[in-house]
């Protein structure tokens, strides 16, 4: 039987310590538990939980799309900034993946976990030693190696 989610993140929070990108991605397909899991890890560890689609769409509201692109990475530092502890979980984050904001997501993570532990809930596949999010005709899509982060998942086993 499988590790559950929540016991692999919590196992790799001590590793991720140690690491120079303390980011930990939850990766799956949506409806694998990445959220639930999210929770209970909150729960264990008092850790807040962002919902990034929410805060930092709250936070552009106002801003033009020139804005929002020149923004979004400072006003997400910000956010995870202003969480307490040296562990923040963050679950919907398809709001970096949007076009018009032109980020490197996962770049934009690892150099959020570089003074604070990162948990993100990545919704997207596992194959081959490569992380995708999306399907590749997607405008969305993106796929990456697996280096430099650590990566729990319903479908690998630890």
């Amino acid at each position: 039987m499988a590790e559950p989610l929540a016991d692999q993140v919590l196992r790799m929070i001590g590793e991720a310590r140690e690491s120079y990108y303390r980011l930990i991605l939850m990766v799956g397909p949506a409806g694998s538990g990445k959220t639930s899991a999210l929770q209970e890890v909150s729960a264990t560890t008092s850790a807040p939980l962002i919902n990034v689609n929410l805060e930092l769409s709250r936070r552009m509201l106002d801003l033009t799309e020139r804005q929002r692109a020149q923004q979004a990475p400072r006003l997400l530092g910000d956010i995870v900034g202003e969480a307490t502890g040296e562990l923040v979980l963050l679950d919907n984050i398809e709001v970096l993946f949007d076009v018009h904001l032109k980020l490197a997501p996962l770049r934009l993570l690892q150099g959020l976990s570089r003074n604070t532990t990162v948990v993100a809930a990545w919704n997207g596949s596992i194959v081959d030693d490569r992380m995708t999010y999306a399907v590749p005709d997607h405008p969305e899509y993106r796929r990456y190696p697996i280096r430099d982060f650590l990566v729990v998942s319903p479908e690998v086993t630890p």
